[in-house]
């Protein structure tokens, strides 16, 4: 069993494109109906290869582990199960890499169509004491806020966040 342990920014400005090392991947990953409280089930199709992914729930409230299962699938069938169990719970985003310390890297998203306009930076931690720098582009950490998961994400895109009072 997998576990990962990640934080979430938000990014303050664009600097952070001056550090990047390669094209973007670009992401088309759906959610599969949820139960509350259960696990999160994911299909995502990132360029040529496909993955099924489920995800537990963070353990404790102050917790940022969770168990992690992702397997490689043929695409086509990663195509089939996005037509028809994700429906409209479907997140695009292009992700770009940035080096960081200690042979870490900063995973930023750029949400494309419904979350157009928001912009994500992940580093996935080797232990859940482990430290890391943090660079001059990073805006506020959002690791706990739930309505920053890409299936909350897909769910609640960002542009409906606009709209609320």
């Amino acid at each position: 069993m997998g576990i990962e342990i990640e934080r979430k920014f938000l990014l303050k400005d664009e600097s952070w494109r001056r550090e990047v090392t390669a094209l973007p991947r670009r992401l088309t990953q759906g959610y599969f109906s949820r139960v509350p409280g259960g696990p999160t089930v994911r299909v995502r199709i990132a360029d040529e290869k496909a993955f099924l992914t489920v995800k537990g729930r963070s353990r404790g409230e102050s917790s940022l582990e969770r168990s992690e299962f992702e397997y490689e699938i043929p695409v086509e069938d990663a195509s089939a199960m996005l037509q028809e169990f994700c429906g409209s719970r479907v997140v695009k985003k292009l992700r770009y890499i940035v080096p960081a310390e200690n042979g870490l890297c900063w995973e930023i998203d750029e949400y494309l169509e419904a979350n157009q306009g928001l912009f994500t930076a992940e580093i996935e931690l080797p232990g859940a004491a482990s430290s890391f720098v943090t660079p001059p582009w990073l805006g506020e950490d959002v690791s706990r806020d739930s309505r920053y998961s890409n299936g909350s994400l897909s769910a609640k895109p960002y542009c409906q966040w606009k709209e609320e009072p």
